[in-house]
């Protein structure tokens, strides 16, 4: 159980200056450079990071290659990579309340949801693949009585990770966690807005046992190091969650260097649809506001379109806005807020202009839609609805990251799954029904990654993440994700 007392205690620790982590060493960038970290909560820098330029990225990936190269990673057996993987994902348990509060003084998620969401679930994960290692096997194919055909999985080499700032040592670990499983090295790039917690990950798998090299994390601009990373020929594999700009732009420095696979999570637009016959509509209520509100709608799942059944729409309505006015916005380190702080001053512009745009296409708001001046500064906003949103708004076509949630009423079933498919997106959806039926038409017939029935949020690592359409390509979690981490070999006998 939390308490309010440990928190305050790490919250006034000092953070020192952080450098980069490379060859299991700490080492300043080449140039000198530093960024300074400025924590939402209050809008103040709270400490300096390396800022790492082509020269790094390239250091970070050499070690990487030769660790890769030398094996004493990518050739241990699976219960020696199991031991030092079950061990990395103790120590993320015994440190996580310092890693949670370390998270939320650098990207301002509430702090009961980054304990769950970040060392809580990174934990998971990593003990999720590191159980996987030796219960995934190759193949015997069904050959010619002379001929022995077998199918071999071989680790990919070097994988280059770029992770967003939202939840970054969950997605961190959706992403690390099955490439070191198979016998990968990384190179991490964390955002410049969320990289405190994942300088500590690396130190703490490195303390579980991990080889010098296999894991190296690199701070700095995404345009200089993503750029560099996507460009580089010794990198294998590239995975990204992120903006569909810059997922756009690493397919090209894919196309432009060796052709390394590039997988990408590009966020969503999701709708979550309410019919008229949900079991329970003050719970579909609750549950949908959360759904868009947790982490001040900085969640790549976010049901940030709600599409409602017509004779409901009223009450559902009032229902929702009611949630929303009850949530205490504010420090997110205070146990008694609901929501925590937008992640950057340009993250809250971003969002308030939202709010412009959807007053001029002539949207209704409801609740909400004004930054919120905390006791503590920094930067907050008021949980928003819109309702009397249209398919045709900038509101329902765009991704806002942000705590704005916009109602469509719909008369139809099919009315419903076209709205739902309108959008350019397609990670998440939710669907609210107390008939069976209809769910499962309306699972199949929504065009999404992941569709909630009657709930939303929760997948855990045992099923996969991943979006058509413009959210991308590949999966996070499950065992599916293993694939993007390997190259299949045959091995073609004859007797």
């Amino acid at each position: 159980m939390l308490e309010q007392q440990q928190i305050d205690v790490l919250r006034q620790q000092n953070i020192a200056p952080q450098q980069l982590f490379i060859n299991g060493e700490w080492q300043a960038a080449s140039s000198g450079q530093t960024m300074d970290i400025i924590s939402p909560i209050n809008g103040e820098v709270i400490t300096i990071t390396a800022d790492a330029g082509v020269e790094d990225v390239d250091r970070a990936v050499k070690a990487a290659r030769t660790v890769f190269e030398k094996g004493s990673w990518a050739q241990a057996s699976p219960a020696e990579r199991k031991k030092v993987m079950l061990k990395a994902a103790e120590l993320v348990e015994k440190h996580a309340l310092e890693l949670a509060v370390l998270g939320v003084r650098d990207n301002g998620t509430e702090i009961g949801m980054a304990f769950r969401a970040e060392p809580g679930s990174a934990a998971a994960t990593i003990r999720f693949y590191a159980e996987s290692i030796d219960k995934v096997y190759g193949e015997i194919a069904p050959t010619p009585n002379n001929i022995l055909g077998m199918i071999h999985r071989e680790p990919v080499g070097v994988v280059g990770a770029i992770v967003p700032w939202n939840f970054p040592m969950m997605i961190a670990a959706w992403k690390i966690a099955p490439a070191l499983a198979t016998g990968n090295s990384v190179v991490l790039k964390p955002s410049e807005t969320a990289s405190l917690s994942l300088l500590r990950l690396a130190e703490l798998f490195s303390e579980a046992g991990l080889p010098d090299g296999v894991l190296n994390v690199i701070t700095g601009q995404g345009a200089v190091c993503g750029e560099a990373l996507g460009l580089h020929n010794d990198v294998d594999v590239l995975v990204f969650t992120g903006s569909g700009f810059v997922g756009r732009k690493l397919l090209e420095y894919s196309a432009r260097s060796n052709l390394k696979r590039v997988y990408l999570e590009l966020g969503g637009k999701s709708p979550n649809i309410v019919f008229a016959d949900a079991p329970d509509l003050a719970q579909a209520a609750k549950v949908s506001a959360m759904g868009i509100f947790r982490n001040s709608g900085q969640v790549c799942v976010a049901g940030s379109r709600l599409l409602v059944e017509r004779e409901i729409h009223d009450e559902f309505v009032e229902h929702l806005a009611a949630v929303a006015r009850q949530l205490k916005v504010g420090d997110p380190l205070n146990l008694d807020n609901d929501i925590g702080a937008i992640n950057s001053a340009a993250q809250l512009d971003k969002d308030l202009s939202f709010i412009d745009s959807a007053m001029l296409d002539g949207a209704n708001l409801v609740t909400g839609g004004k930054q919120i001046l905390g006791e503590t500064g920094g930067y907050y906003m008021a949980p928003t609805v819109f309702s009397d949103v249209t398919t045709n708004m900038q509101l329902d076509k765009e991704e806002v990251f942000g705590p704005v949630l916009g109602v469509v009423v719909f008369d139809t079933e099919e009315q419903a799954v076209q709205m739902a498919n309108s959008s350019n997106y397609g990670l998440a959806s939710g669907v609210w029904t107390g008939n069976l039926s209809r769910a499962h038409r309306m699972i199949r017939a929504v065009k999404a990654g992941v569709v909630h029935v009657n709930t939303y949020g929760g997948p855990d690592v045992t099923v996969p993440l991943g979006g058509v359409k413009q959210s991308g390509n590949g999966v996070d979690k499950s065992l599916h994700a293993l694939e993007k981490y390997t190259d299949l070999k045959t091995a073609w006998i004859q007797l």
